[in-house]
């Protein structure tokens, strides 16, 4: 028994418990069944790796806060790089936060991309190879279906088929752009503006933001149909998730936390907001919606 094996009996479980729950409504064989079997197994995963988004979400926020202190280190000693990261990972430590927490949901979904690239390369093979749960019959059936008229074992560089190349490029493009959009959505609204001089936070997202695009769409050729649309969904999950962070609850002195200032403003929630985004504090002994009224100027006595 491999190391990896109980993740391939969890990845094809998954798949196959959905797989036979949507039966009675796509058909045993649909390649529909199949692929929403995939996509369910991206929301169940992505589900229970939420308190590690939202760890993600604090951590973030803490490298923000502890920006100005990381500069002062830096400016230090930036002639002894030894002694800076010393200096920076105590003072990651002191406040309890990790500068690589932006990579835990990817690095914690990456044994199960792996599982589900083995059990999907398996049954794209001939014969089709059963992995996990998978009874050889329920292998050949999967390597049979087809996503958008593309079987979902096959890969971009593995199939002579027109259609499978056209449905790969279209995925890896999708998750490509996904990708890229997602962190430039981090990037442009729900980071606070900061001095971008040695800002490290900074300079990782901004690898992130070309990095990871690049590695898809140049990787994509060997991913099977299957698994390509494992990560674009995993993709729109991520887009969604943090839309909903970034409107709701965004970080504070980003642009998203200051247009949501200027919207609560509008509505008396709270106080005026200047033009920079900062709340204009109110004298309070004046009574809030209420105008100065004018006085009424006395008459001289003729």
């Amino acid at each position: 028994m491999g190391i990896l094996d109980p993740l391939y009996w969890v990845v094809s479980g998954v798949m196959v418990f959905i797989h036979r729950a949507l039966s009675p409504v796509f058909g045993e064989t649909s390649g529909v069944t199949w692929s929403l079997s995939i996509v369910a197994l991206v929301i169940l995963i992505r589900t229970l790796l939420i308190p590690l988004f939202v760890k993600q979400i604090k951590s973030q926020r803490a490298l923000t806060a502890l920006s100005p202190e990381m500069k002062k280190i830096q400016q230090k000693y930036k002639d002894d790089r030894q002694k800076q990261s010393e200096e920076l990972m105590k003072l990651y430590k002191q406040h309890k936060t990790n500068p690589l927490a932006s990579c835990f949901p990817i690095l914690a979904q990456a044994p199960i991309f792996f599982a589900l690239f083995t059990v999907l390369n398996g049954i794209g093979k001939n014969p089709p190879q059963a992995r996990g749960t998978f009874t050889p019959e329920l292998a050949e059936q999967a390597a049979a279906a087809k996503f958008l008229g593309a079987p979902i074992s096959e890969t971009f560089l593995g199939s002579p088929n027109t259609t499978t190349k056209i449905v790969t490029v279209f995925l890896i493009a999708l998750m490509s752009l996904t990708t890229f959009t997602t962190q430039r959505q981090l990037m442009v609204k729900g980071m606070p503006k900061l001095d971008t001089t040695n800002n490290m936070m900074l300079q990782q997202q901004k690898i992130l933001l070309y990095l990871f695009p690049v590695i898809f769409a140049v990787t994509g050729v060997n991913f099977p149909v299957g698994v390509l649309i494992y990560w674009s969904t995993t993709n729109l999950w991520t887009w969604g998730q943090q839309y909903y962070v970034i409107k709701r609850n965004p970080a504070p002195g980003s642009p998203a936390w200051e247009e949501l200032q200027k919207k609560k403003a509008a509505k008396g929630l709270i106080d005026d907001v200047t033009n920079n985004g900062s709340v204009a504090v109110e004298d309070p002994e004046k009574p809030k919606g209420q105008r100065n009224q004018p006085k009424k100027k006395k008459k001289k006595n003729k």
